[in-house]
Formats: structure tokens, C-alpha cells, sequence
């Protein structure tokens, strides 16, 4: 992920000043709001920024994450299947190609490794994302997201095929820069639920570019069930994750790795994550 630090004109300072407020009372008012188990995906613990690959750039990452200390019983925490996610390891394989310099496709092969067990197919997801207008034309940069997921394995996850829409706002101020989420998710054919509107969820984040390499942030992650019907908090979950962020000396490899704690009891109590991810100009070869 890469995060552009932003000089402000003082023409723009009242502009900027209401986009950070409204993106702030978003941020905090989060965990909130929402957290449902089928809004928090432990495949993909990541923020997207509003810059896409770019054309021609394929992206090939690698998230991770792992439960140190979860749930015994499955179908809850981050479990959305018969087994615990207690112990649980999952691994997310993702290639990423540009078709244009404002639109990419990618797709996702998820695997899972309960405790004391074997590795399983964890389900496999295609996304389109895109962005509008330059950056910086506006005062918040605007993108979009849209992902279709796949029917996993029962034991892992017991979900029908998803369709997931996703706003991207981002706005960079000088060092930091803040990344908002918002997530609306839908069964589309199958299950008791394909009748109702969507869920709602966010993963949001906030950094800052402390030295080339080495970057702290924030980031926020959670559901809050059927718009129609909140679950009830305790059952919700939400996340809050320490996380550095940046690249390695060697490889032009970006990382971004951290802790995250449950804040609610239908959240797991620990989990780590770490993503990894490389991009390589591929257009000549095409």
C-alpha cells in the first residue's frame, strides 16, 4: 500500500479542515456501529487506498493471519464455520493486474489451517476495483470496490456466494494519511438471507509516514449485521489493529504486519496479521 503525503494550499485549509473532521467522526463513531461475523473477513485483514496498481502492473501479495488466542467453538469469532477459530491459520493468495492506470482486477485463493489440523480450501474471491478522478482533485479522493465471493468449505465457512460493494475515501494530510471502508455485503443466489438488503461492516485505517521504510498505523475492522436489524453489540465484532507498514531494503517487497485485539465478546481476544506484496511492470510481456 502506498500512501502520498499531501502539501495543503492555505486556499484549501477550510475544505480540508471539514473532509478530516466528517472523516474523524466516521472513524470514531465505527466501532460504534456495526460488527457482524460475515463483515469481517480473516482472509483479508487490509485497508484499500483510493491508488490503484496502475496499468499494466501486475501485484502478486500474500495475507496472513493467525488466532493466538480465539473462540473453542466454531461459528463464532472470527469462525464462520464448524471449527474454532482458536489456533486457526489463513493464508491468502492474491494476483492483482492493472487494465487501466484507474482500474485493476484481481483474483483470491484463501486457505485455512485449523489447530492440530491440515491445511483446507478456504473459498476463492474476484474483485474489480477503481478510483474516480485525480488525486487530489477533490477534497477527499474517491474510489470504488466491487467482489464477488465464492462457496468455501463448510467447516471453514458456511456462507453462500457474497457480493461486496465497497466505497474507498482517502485523504492525506501532510504525514498522515486516513482510509475509510465502508462495506456493504449481500448472498446473492442462495441461503435464508439472499431476500434481505445488505449487511454493513467498515475497515478503516489511519498511518503515519514516519520514515521511508518503517510507517505506525491504526486500523479498524468490524460489522454490524443487516442494516435492517443490528445484532446486538456483544455479539458483533470489531478489531483494532497496531500495525507497521512500509517496504523492505531488499525486493521492493511492502509489508504490513501488526497485532489486533477483540473488543467484543463475540470477537476473537488476539490475532495477528501480515501482509505481504510485491509489484512488477508485466505490460511489455502482454
Amino acid at each position: 500500500m502506498s500512501l502520498a503525503a499531501a502539501a495543503i494550499p492555505p486556499s484549501e485549509c477550510r475544505r480540508v479542515c471539514v473532509a478530516l473532521a466528517l472523516m474523524l467522526g466516521l472513524l470514531a463513531a465505527a466501532p460504534g456501529l456495526r460488527s457482524a461475523r460475515a463483515q469481517v473477513d480473516p482472509f483479508e485483514f487490509e485497508v484499500y487506498p483510493y491508488r490503484t496498481v496502475g496499468e499494466g502492473v501486475a501485484e502478486l501479495e500474500w495475507l496472513n493471519s493467525y488466532v493466538p488466542w480465539g473462540h473453542q467453538h466454531g461459528e463464532i469469532g472470527t469462525s464462520a464455520g464448524t471449527l474454532p477459530s482458536n489456533q486457526m491459520l489463513r493464508t491468502s493468495g492474491e494476483l492483482t493486474y492493472g487494465l487501466t492506470d484507474h482500474v485493476e482486477a484481481a483474483g483470491y485463493l484463501n486457505l485455512a489451517r485449523p489447530n492440530a489440523g491440515g491445511v483446507q480450501y478456504g473459498g476463492a474471491k474476484f474483485h474489480l476495483r477503481g478510483n474516480l478522478f485525480e488525486q487530489g482533485e477533490l477534497p477527499v479522493d474517491i474510489g470504488w470496490y466491487v467482489e464477488l465471493e465464492s462457496w468455501p468449505t463448510p467447516g471453514i465457512d458456511t456462507d453462500p456466494l457474497e457480493l461486496e460493494l465497497k466505497p474507498i475515501l482517502e485523504k492525506d494530510i501532510g504525514r498522515w494519511s486516513f482510509i475509510l471502508n465502508p462495506i456493504f455485503e449481500k448472498p446473492v443466489f442462495t441461503g435464508p438471507d439472499r431476500n434481505r438488503g445488505f449487511e454493513f461492516g467498515y475497515a478503516n485505517g489511519v498511518y503515519y509516514r514516519w520514515m521511508p521504510r518503517i510507517s505506525p498505523g491504526l486500523e479498524f475492522y468490524g460489522g454490524s449485521g443487516f442494516i435492517d436489524g443490528f445484532l446486538p453489540v456483544q455479539t458483533q465484532q470489531h478489531y483494532i489493529f497496531a500495525v507497521l507498514w512500509g517496504e523492505l531494503p531488499w525486493g521492493g517487497v511492502e509489508y504490513n504486519c501488526g497485532p489486533g485485539v477483540g473488543l467484543t465478546h463475540g470477537s476473537d481476544h488476539v490475532i495477528t496479521k501480515c501482509n505481504l506484496e510485491i509489484e512488477r511492470f508485466v505490460g511489455a510481456l502482454l
